[in-house]
């Protein structure tokens, strides 16, 4: 056993060499390299898959023992001072290899086929290959330096991978956002590590809890001074998981390529400040200030996120915002003190959301013949609906994701959400209050993007059945029913069997007959096939999904804590090592039904009330609002009627303008900055060089008149010394 931990350490280095020798052969020779392109790809996927191998492995010997292992490799500068690098494998590092190589292979499986037409398919290879070993060097190191080495490249490898289209300069903006938000953190993360030494000496993990725990508790520090350093390394985690106040970063982020959005920005980069947190956990819980610090922006993340999702038209945004909210109730648990927990929906959490993530590229391909290529168009749900008929495999993978993520049981996360929400209840009653009204939240913005996305009839092709625009609140559904101007709507087109179809509408109001007053024009399109309605992937892509759909099925079962008598599905408490925990100091205690029932359907009520509003709202306006004329006529001068838009409007201007948090920044800080810089660049010309050139001036006319009055002679020299 200890044979194989010794040789842990060659799982960051792994998926390197794809990395290399596409760069070597790009520079060398680039015609064989792009010929072969294919072959980097199953490589890519070959190499990743041995280290998950290796990763299972150590994890099934992390539950059987909970064996820890430390290998170091020592790097003396002098007699004083020396470096110690190695790998730390123990449950945390062995969740985070499993989670990091099971999903980054689903993606390269996917990526293989979605970047298959695009010029750069090995520059991403080798960008999303850099990833992996970066992020797996990251959950394997053994101490702090090697962690903000490694940080620093997961932040490198996601400025390339956001701005992976550089050519667009929406991504362009995108990455450079990212990278100067997340900069913030990593100094901070700098200055918390540096001021952890001081105070220490050390940077390895188990001197450094335990010199920490001896002087807090003999006052050997002082606690302002600890509580700055711990607050530094937490910034550090802000930023990199997207949490308030520097989340702004993570919805612009959804520039780059969708599987990129399915592995950095939803299992795994933003998951590395979680891992931060969870790695010095030790330090954090004997500093009581630092853990309500924790908890706090935890929850106003919680319910920052999901209100900002209630009403965004891009389905990546929308997905991407939700990933802020849940990675804000991960931070929650942690801050509460509920170490496993938050472990088990980063699990449970990062699978779901992989899998909505490659569920949307598949929408987004599917869309994109239609109406092209920009993503203003393709990822636009106003133009989707009724997708259910064109990619049945997608529409049910997606739905299961979506119900997952909404707290249905059986699926992944309601068993992780629900313990979050019950812990809370012990913590904080507000905080409990919001989690569980944000619980609603995420059920009805959730079942939203799946309605918009796949109910009702493509909106492309259809218009309201109402022609008057916001003519009542019934008859269009709140934030994203309503077709932009520039999608002409009378004509739509279909092929099908080598013949393309021109159908002009006659009438907006979609009824029994709507058939018959359409016209039909066909014009034959030779032997090329081509659908101008949605289409399903390729098998290539729908497999990935497939095999997230089982994770998110059964993954769940791994910490559901019931006493069945004869299996102990808690397996999730034999993998982690026992923590000082308030909630459940006994990681064998195990819940029965009755207590279980009474704690999970508070939150499932509120999860179905959710959906329920979201299906009245969005669910089929077209066959269900039909006969809503009287309806609309009778509510139309109601005051109820003006209350619910002005609060309608107020909602949709919250989420649309970002919660006016990015306003904020831009007024203050880079509007500011400019200005400062403006004034700094004024002072520098006017006044620096202002009195540099002056002096220069006054020196050479001082100059010119002295060589004027002087002339050589001594005599001409003591006339005027003399006078």
């Amino acid at each position: 056993m200890e044979h194989t931990y010794q040789y842990a350490w060659i799982i960051p280095f792994l998926p390197i060499p794809v990395t290399m020798s596409i760069g070597f052969g790009l520079l060398l020779v680039p015609t064989a390299t792009k010929k072969f392109r294919r072959m980097w790809a199953f490589l890519s996927v070959f190499l990743l898959s041995i280290a998950m191998v290796i990763s299972a492995n150590l994890s099934i010997q992390q539950i059987n023992g909970s064996f820890i292992y430390q290998y170091l490799w020592s790097w003396t500068i002098n007699n004083d001072f020396s470096l110690e690098f190695g790998h730390f494998i123990d449950p945390l590092a062995s969740i985070m290899s499993m989670l990091i190589t099971t999903v980054g292979i689903m993606v390269l499986i996917y990526s293989d086929n979605y970047m298959s037409h695009d010029q750069g398919y090995l520059r991403f290879f080798a960008y999303m290959s850099f990833f992996n070993a970066s992020m797996l060097g990251l959950v394997t190191s053994s101490n702090l330096i090697q962690i903000y080495i490694f940080w620093e490249l997961v932040g490198m490898c996601s400025y390339l991978l956001i701005g992976f289209w550089f050519t667009r300069p929406s991504a362009a903006s995108a990455c450079q956002k990212a990278f100067v938000t997340n900069r913030v953190g990593d100094f901070g993360l700098l200055l918390g590590i540096l001021g952890l030494y001081w105070i220490t000496g050390s940077f390895e993990f188990r001197d450094l809890f335990e010199i920490v725990n001896n002087l807090i508790h003999n006052n050997g520090v002082n606690s302002l001074f600890a509580t700055l350093c711990a607050s530094l390394l937490f910034l550090g985690a802000v930023a990199k998981s997207a949490q308030f106040p520097l989340h702004v970063w993570l919805p612009d982020a959804m520039e780059g390529p969708t599987p990129i959005s399915a592995l950095i920005h939803a299992a795994t980069m933003v998951a590395a400040g979680i891992f931060l947190i969870a790695r010095l956990f030790p330090l954090f819980i004997v500093i009581p200030y630092i853990m309500n610090l924790i908890s706090l922006v935890g929850v106003i993340t919680v319910l920052l996120g999901a209100t900002l999702a209630l009403a965004q038209r891009d389905i990546k945004r929308s997905l991407a915002y939700s990933t802020m909210s849940q990675l804000g109730y991960i931070m929650l648990a942690l801050g509460i003190g509920s170490y496993r927990t938050a472990l088990f929906h980063l699990i449970t959490h990062a699978y779901s959301k992989a899998l909505l993530f490659l569920g949307s590229g598949s929408i987004i391909h599917s869309m994109e013949p239609i109406v092209g290529y920009s993503p203003d168009k393709s990822q636009n749900m106003v133009l989707m609906g009724g997708l259910r008929r064109y990619v049945p495999i997608t529409k049910t993978t997606f739905l299961l994701g979506t119900l997952s993520l909404c707290g249905i049981p059986p699926l992944a996360c309601f068993w992780s959400k629900d313990e979050i929400l019950s812990d809370s209840w012990l913590y904080s009653p507000i905080f409990a209050i919001i989690a569980y009204f944000t619980a609603g939240l995420t059920a009805f913005y959730m079942f939203r993007i799946y309605l918009l996305t796949f109910d009702g009839y493509l909106q492309v092709h259809f218009q309201n059945y109402s022609s008057t625009k916001n003519s009542s609140f019934y008859s269009i559904s709140l934030w994203g029913k309503e077709a932009p101007e520039a999608v002409n709507r009378n004509v739509f087109v279909s092929t099908t069997n080598n013949n393309i179809s021109f159908f002009s509408k006659d009438t907006y109001k979609i009824d029994d007959n709507v058939k018959n007053k359409m016209r039909n024009f066909s014009t034959y399109y030779g032997n090329k096939y081509t659908s101008m309605y949605p289409h399903e992937s390729d098998n290539t892509m729908l497999f990935p999904l497939l095999v997230l759909v089982l994770f998110t099925l059964f993954v769940g079962t791994i910490g559901i804590r019931f006493d069945q008598g004869i299996i102990d599905f808690d397996i999730l408490s034999k993998w982690l090592i026992p923590v000082e925990n308030p909630f459940h100091q006994n990681l064998n205690y195990l819940m029965d039904w009755y207590e279980f029932f009474i704690n999970a359907i508070l939150s499932v009520s509120i999860a179905l009330f959710g959906l329920v509003i979201a299906y009245i709202l969005y669910g089929s306006v077209y066959s269900s609002f039909q006969n809503l004329d009287l309806i609309n006529s009778f509510v139309k001068m109601s005051p109820k009627r003006i209350l619910l838009d002005q609060i309608k409007n107020m909602i949709y201007n919250w989420s649309d303008n970002r919660g006016y948090i990015d306003i904020f920044y831009t007024k203050v800080f880079v509007v500011g900055i400019r200005r400062l810089a403006k004034l700094i660049q004024f002072f520098d010309r006017r006044v620096i060089d202002g009195i540099t050139n002056g002096v220069g001036i006054t020196s050479f006319f001082i100059g010119e008149v002295i060589k004027y009055m002087g002339g050589g002679r001594i005599s001409s020299y003591l006339f005027l010394y003399l006078s």
